[in-house]
């Protein structure tokens, strides 16, 4: 089977997921209202709310909530075959993403734009909302301080792609300020911020920026690392029409350009290239290397923003549901950007098993788990634009390592402003008044502990990211939950959010325990994973049992009226 006929199962899949169910959820499941006054409107601040035009807004969750963990995820988890990654990459998108993304976006805009955390309050009672807020600050402190080390590392292995990374800020800069401040139309701004950017991108082909050895007493890695944090830091606190709107649309729409070019390739390359992009990795692998652990249930956890993924509803509670201008803009914006993120797990699959030229030079790269990742993506990737495209192989690969880097920025700076978010909330429920900058402060502290804690090249960030993918999938389980109860509560179907809930938590419990087992095991012990998986464990557990039971309550209660959503919380706010 070549790589064509994958894509176009794939965007099949994804297409009528976006035209059929989506609709469904849109119209009969939440009941989207476009008269309903979005938290945009009603606290409109200039700073953080701030009502937005819908493909905007898709720029900025699309590049949000995609980061580098779509590319990293299916990459790696290929070694189990291709079938069993593109079977979840697909229906994982469209059944339990697409509603995961829409879900939290309609449930925090019918709360004000409140945190996913702070809907657990409401929906789930104070015991079970303290304890979110631990799996939450978790889950969002492995995604900065491992996003930095990403970053760094493809800074450092591709330096072409440091002056379009950079330079996209400048080009986000002046986007924000033609749209907001000027009044230019979208469409002439976008195609002009888009030439730009890959105008840097042909730069940088070309100019290769590569740090000394030393600089200021600090190597490479460190430079790179705390340039990252003194970026994020400046970023989450700027207001979002500044940077992160225009630099999260700009990228959005470049990053798809991108996937365009990557499926053009496949196309080009089957009907007409020397070289057929056919597929050299196996249906299902049945010759793992020692040491794979078992693809049920590690499969579910490995691909996990490219399925499902809890980050998404923080990105969906915490930003986006703060800038939606109408609440109907939400399935463009939701669904449609968790469809964006399957296509660039699509992409990446593609990349790894019909990029590579041969099945030895698979197998060779597939040696051990965890030794493909981003490098087999951009090597696919390239290979694959090269022989369709005729892209020379240098630009190719400054292109895909353009794409992952800035994926994983866009998703930084969104991370740190939720984890500012984050520790501001957990300062109200202790009684403390955290303001902006502090809380950035504390964020950066603790991101760049975590990121040097074993040595000054960053060793330390990807420490816990062991736990990410558990963490990540029983965090979208939570989030399910919440959506379930308002759900219940409404008197309206809860099964498009309980089938998915049920499953990922199972899955992503289970995958929890054997890691757990994995932490103590002779040899590779690691006592703060091991303490980290039983906080997660315990605090997730808790958790479902409080959601079991608030939907077990919102049965037996009144149905929730129509018209009462815009004012029930006023009201209780008034009380």
């Amino acid at each position: 089977m070549g790589s064509l006929v994958l894509m176009l199962i794939g965007l099949a899949m994804f297409a009528a997921g976006y035209f059929i169910y989506s609709k469904y959820l849109a119209n009969r499941v939440y009941r989207l209202d476009p008269a309903f006054r979005t938290p945009a409107h009603e606290l409109q601040d200039g700073v953080d709310y701030v009502p937005t035009n819908k493909f905007i807004l898709w720029g900025h969750h699309f590049t949000s909530v995609a980061g580098a963990a779509p590319i990293v995820g299916p990459a790696i988890a290929v070694i189990w075959g291709w079938l069993p990654a593109l079977l979840w990459v697909t229906i994982g998108t469209v059944f339990f993403a697409g509603m995961h993304d829409l879900g939290t976006l309609w449930a925090s805009t019918r709360n004000k734009g409140r945190s996913i955390g702070a809907l657990s309050g409401r929906y789930i009672g104070k015991r079970g909302a303290n304890l979110f807020l631990i799996v939450i600050f978790l889950l969002l402190l492995m995604v900065i301080a491992a996003f930095a080390v990403v970053i760094k590392n493809l800074l450092i292995s591709t330096p072409t792609a440091v002056i379009p990374t950079w330079g996209a800020i400048i080009v986000a800069l002046l986007v924000g300020v033609a749209v907001y401040r000027m009044r230019w139309p979208l469409i002439p701004v976008t195609v002009v911020g888009v030439i730009a950017l890959y105008g840097l991108i042909v730069i940088g082909s070309t100019t290769p920026v590569v740090l000394p050895e030393s600089f200021l007493g600090m190597s490479p890695a460190t430079v790179w690392i705390l340039a990252l944090f003194i970026y994020g830091a400046i970023a989450s606190l700027l207001p979002v029409w500044v940077l992160l709107q225009p630099r999260d649309y700009i990228n959005g729409v470049q990053l798809f350009i991108g996937l365009i070019l990557l499926f053009g390739a496949v196309v080009i390359a089957t009907l007409f290239g020397a070289t057929k992009p056919d597929i050299v990795a196996p249906m299902i692998n049945m010759n793992l290397p020692e040491g794979t652990p078992s693809m049920i249930p590690l499969l579910f956890v490995t691909i996990a923003c490219g399925a499902i993924s809890g980050f998404h509803g923080m990105v969906s509670s915490g930003t986006t549901s703060k800038q939606l201008d109408k609440e109907t803009d939400a399935r463009f914006v939701g669904y449609f950007g968790a469809i964006g993120e399957g296509m660039l797990s699509l992409g990446t699959i593609l990349a790894v098993v019909g990029g590579i030229q041969s099945t030895a030079a698979w197998e060779e790269i597939y040696s051990s788990f965890g030794s493909g990742g981003v490098n087999a993506f951009v090597q696919g990737g390239g290979a694959l634009m090269e022989n369709g495209l005729g892209l020379p192989a240098a630009l190719s690969a400054t292109v895909l390592a353009t794409m992952a880097v800035l994926f994983a920025a866009t998703t930084m700076d969104t991370g740190m402003r939720l984890l500012r978010f984050i520790v501001q909330e957990i300062g109200d429920a202790v009684k403390v008044k955290i303001g902006k900058i502090p809380a950035t402060l504390i964020v950066v502290v603790v991101g760049l502990g975590l990121t040097f804690s074993q040595g000054l090249g960053g060793e330390g960030g990807l420490r816990i990211w062991p736990l990410f993918g558990t963490t990540n999938q029983l965090m979208a389980s939570l989030s399910l939950s919440i959506i379930a109860v308002m759900l219940i509560r409404k008197r309206r179907n809860p099964l498009p959010a309980l089938i998915p809930l049920v499953l990922v938590f199972v899955l992503s419990f289970w995958a929890a325990i054997e890691q757990l087992f994995s932490f103590t095991a002779p040899g590779n012990e690691d006592w703060l994973l091991f303490a980290l998986d039983v906080i997660i464990i315990v605090a997730s557990v808790w958790v479902a049992v409080e959601a079991v039971m608030a939907m077990r309550r919102a049965a037996k209660e009144p149905a929730e009226l129509e018209d009462e959503d815009a004012s029930i919380e006023s009201t209780r706010e008034r009380v």
